[in-house]
C-alpha cells in the first residue's frame, strides 16, 4: 500500500496531570499496550510521554490508512500498538535546534514499533526528545525511501500553522526535485496531495502541527 503517515506532538502543549488519569488515557491506550511502558520507564521516559507516544504512532497510522479509505473514523483503542523498541543505552536527548530533516532514521535515536488496525500491520519510526515527539508511519520497516521533517514557528495560529507546514515540504522538494511549481491539495478523503505545476503527482504525503512544531512525511 503506498501511503505515509506522520504526527506531531508538542510536549509544551500536554496537560501531565491530566494525562496521567486512567479516565483520561484509557480512550488512547488498550490494557495490552500498558505493559510495554516497562522498557520505556526505565529510561526515564513519562508516563505521559508514553500515552503521548502511541497518540502519535496511532495517529500517524491512521492517516496512513485515511489516504485509502475515506470512510476511516479515528478511534485510538482500534489502532494497537503490538512491538515499541528503544535503542541500546536510550535517553531522551534535547532538542535545541530550529529545524530537522532527513531521510530515513539511520543515526537518529528512533524508537521503532509495529501497530496493526484489524489485519494490518504497519511500522513506525519515532522521535521523542524533551519538547517534541514526531512519528512516522511505513507499511515495511524499510525507512530509507521515507522524507521526514519538523521545525519550530513563531505563530502559532492554525491558518499560519497549516501554511508555514506546506511551506516547508515545498521547500524541501524543491532541494531534492528543483524549483519547480509544487503546491498542496487534498483528495476526495481529505489527504493533501501533491502537485508539479497543474499535475497531480504520485508522491503521498503528509502534514501535521501543534502548538508550535509543524512537520511533514512523504514517499520518496
Amino acid at each position: 500500500m503506498i501511503s505515509t503517515g506522520n504526527d506531531i506532538v508538542a510536549l509544551s502543549a500536554i496537560n501531565a496531570a491530566r494525562t496521567n488519569q486512567h479516565k483520561f488515557y484509557s480512550k488512547i491506550l488498550t490494557e495490552s499496550e500498558t505493559p510495554l511502558y516497562n522498557e520505556l520507564s526505565l529510561a526515564g521516559i513519562p508516563f505521559e510521554d508514553f500515552v503521548w507516544l502511541l497518540w502519535s504512532i496511532k495517529e500517524s497510522a491512521y492517516k496512513f490508512l485515511q489516504r485509502h479509505d475515506a470512510g476511516l473514523v479515528f478511534t485510538p483503542v482500534k489502532f494497537v500498538v503490538k512491538e515499541l523498541h528503544l535503542q541500546p543505552a536510550y535517553i531522551i536527548e534535547k532538542f535545541d535546534g530550529i529545524t530537522e530533516e532527513g531521510a530515513g532514521f539511520n543515526g537518529y535515536p528512533a524508537l521503532t514499533g509495529i501497530v496493526t488496525f484489524g489485519k494490518v500491520e504497519l511500522h513506525s519510526c519515532s522521535l521523542l526528545y524533551d519538547k517534541l515527539i514526531s512519528t512516522v508511519i511505513n507499511d515495511t520497516d524499510d525507512f530509507l525511501n521515507v522524507y521526514w521533517g519538523f521545525k519550530l514557528v513563531s505563530d502559532t495560529a492554525h491558518e499560519n500553522q497549516s501554511n508555514e507546514v506546506r511551506q516547508f515540504l515545498i521547500e524541501r522538494m524543491k532541494c531534492l526535485y528543483g524549483e519547480f511549481d509544487f503546491r498542496i491539495d487534498k483528495n476526495k478523503n481529505g489527504c493533501p496531495i501533491l502537485f508539479k505545476g497543474n499535475e497531480e503527482t504520485s508522491v503521498p504525503v503528509s502534514l501535521s502541527h501543534h502548538e508550535n512544531i509543524i512537520g511533514y512525511a512523504f514517499r520518496g
